[in-house]
């Protein structure tokens, strides 16, 4: 019994890791467009460096809430699934 709880929280740092490797990876790639329109506008007048730089400003800040809502769901979830 006690090496089968080692084997499951192994594989649970290993699923963290590998989310962990997503997410920044992700994050590195930033593709996406998190400017509004007032943003935008700032951004075409500050220039191509600035502007990439507030974009990451916002995607930023728009990921941490996201994150902190999705690993309290997920302790949610988990505490949930233990009593059943």
């Amino acid at each position: 019994m006690y090496s089968n709880n080692n084997k499951i929280k192994k594989m649970g740092k290993i699923k963290l890791s590998i989310l962990l490797i997503i997410v920044f990876f992700i994050q590195s790639i930033q593709l996406s467009i998190g400017q509004c329109s007032i943003c935008t506008k700032t951004a075409q007048q500050l220039g191509e460096g600035p502007a990439h730089s507030l974009n990451g400003g916002i995607l930023y800040l728009m990921f941490t809430p996201l994150a902190i809502m999705a690993f309290i769901g997920w302790r949610w979830w988990r505490k949930e699934k233990e009593y059943l």
